[in-house]
C-alpha cells in the first residue's frame, strides 16, 4: 500500500490531510478555509490551528481534536506521524509522514520569511515532498516586507487629512502587516473592521503584540482623519467604506505584482506582501529537503513541475479541487 495517494489520502492511518469534505479523520495543515472546514470527526492539528478553528466555525466544528506540538511525534497506524513549522499564519505546519522506507512531507502553505510571533518555517528532509506553488512563477520574486510597510508608513506621513483604506485578509495577513508597521516605527492607533477583531484579539492572547487596535465605530470623523483602517476587500466597496472621506485606498497581497489585478480592484498603494512562498523561495525549498521528487499541490503547478525536471527531479502535478483560496489571502 502505497503511504499518500494523490488526494492526500494517507492510506495505512486511514486519514486526508487538509481535506475539503468531511472526513472521519483529517490532520490541518493550517486555519484557511481551503485548508480547514468544520464537519471531520477527528481532527489533529497544532494548538494553534485548532484555536483558530474553533474561533471561525465553533467548538462543535469537530467531534473531537488532538492537539500536536511542533516536532511532537504520533502513531498513526504503522506510521509515525510529527507536524514542522510552515511559517505560513499562526499555527501554520508541514506535516511528516515517516515509514521504516519512506519519509514524506506534505508542506501545505508556507512562507520563508520573517513573520512576528510565528514559528519560522524549517526545511523537513524527506523522499517525496508535495509543495504547494501560488507563486509559481518566475515573475514572482517579493520585495523586502518591511520596506513595503515602510511604503505605507511614508504615504500615511504624508497624507495626514486623508484615511488609508487597506483590504487585507483577516487571518494572517491583517497581524503580519500590523506587526510589520509597528516594526517600521507606526505606533498610532490601528483602526480594525468587525471582521479583523476576532483574528486580531487571537493572535494577541497568543502573544503576538500588535499594539493599540481600535474600532471605527467608536472613533469621530475628525479621529479617522489620517487614520490607517485595515478591512476586508470586499469592505472596500461596501456601504462601510462611505464613512472615510476621501480615503487613500491599498491592498497588501503578493498579487499586487501584477498591475493588471492593481488597477481591476482600483488599488491606488498596492502593498507586495504575501504569505506564500516567491519563486526563488520555493526552488530553495525543494533543493533544502533535498527530496527526490516533488508533488506540487495547486497554484501554478506547471511551471515548478518543469523546473524540477530540468533538475534531475522526478515530478508531478496533483490538481487538488477546493485549493482556490482567495488571492486577497495570498
Amino acid at each position: 500500500m502505497d503511504i499518500l495517494r494523490h488526494d492526500l489520502y494517507i492510506g495505512p492511518a486511514g486519514a486526508y490531510i487538509d481535506p475539503h469534505f468531511p472526513v472521519e479523520k483529517a490532520l490541518i495543515t493550517h486555519a484557511h478555509g481551503d485548508h480547514a472546514i468544520r464537519g471531520h470527526k477527528h481532527v489533529l492539528a497544532t494548538q494553534d490551528t485548532i484555536g483558530i478553528m474553533k474561533q471561525r466555525y465553533g467548538e462543535d466544528a469537530a467531534k473531537s481534536w488532538q492537539p500536536v506540538a511542533y516536532g511532537e511525534k504520533t502513531k498513526l497506524g504503522s506510521l509515525t506521524v510529527s507536524f514542522h513549522p510552515a511559517g505560513h499564519i499562526l499555527g501554520s505546519a508541514q506535516i511528516l509522514l515517516e515509514s521504516p522506507k519512506q519519509r514524506i512531507v506534505v508542506s501545505g502553505d508556507y512562507k520563508r520569511g520573517f513573520d512576528a510571533g510565528i514559528a519560522a518555517f524549517e526545511p523537513v528532509p524527506c523522499d517525496i515532498f508535495v509543495t504547494e506553488a501560488t507563486f509559481g512563477l518566475p515573475v514572482f520574486q517579493h520585495p523586502d516586507p518591511l520596506a513595503e510597510a515602510q511604503k505605507l508608513a511614508h504615504s500615511l506621513a504624508k497624507f495626514q487629512q486623508q484615511s488609508h483604506l487597506i483590504a487585507v485578509y483577516a487571518l494572517g495577513k491583517a497581524q503580519r502587516l500590523i506587526s510589520l508597521l509597528r516594526a517600521a516605527g507606526y505606533d498610532a492607533p490601528i483602526y480594525l473592521h468587525g471582521a479583523m477583531v476576532g483574528m486580531c484579539n487571537y493572535y494577541q492572547q497568543r502573544g503576538v503584540e500588535l499594539g493599540d487596535l481600535r474600532r471605527p465605530v467608536d472613533a469621530s470623523k475628525e479621529e479617522l482623519k489620517g487614520a490607517l483602517v485595515l478591512a476586508p476587500p470586499s469592505a472596500l466597496k461596501e456601504v462601510w467604506s462611505r464613512r472615510f472621506s476621501d480615503p487613500i485606498t491599498g491592498m497588501a497581497s503578493g498579487w499586487m505584482t501584477v498591475k493588471q489585478r492593481v488597477r481591476q480592484r482600483g488599488i491606488e498603494l498596492p502593498l507586495v506582501i504575501s504569505d506564500h512562498a516567491d519563486w526563488n523561495e520555493l526552488t530553495q525549498t525543494i533543493r533544502d529537503t533535498d527530496a527526490a521528487e516533488v508533488w506540487v499541490t495547486h497554484g501554478r503547478e506547471d511551471a515548478l513541475v518543469h523546473w524540477c525536471r530540468k533538475s534531475g527531479l522526478a515530478a508531478k502535478p496533483l490538481r487538488l479541487q477546493g485549493r482556490d483560496e482567495e488571492e486577497e489571502a495570498a
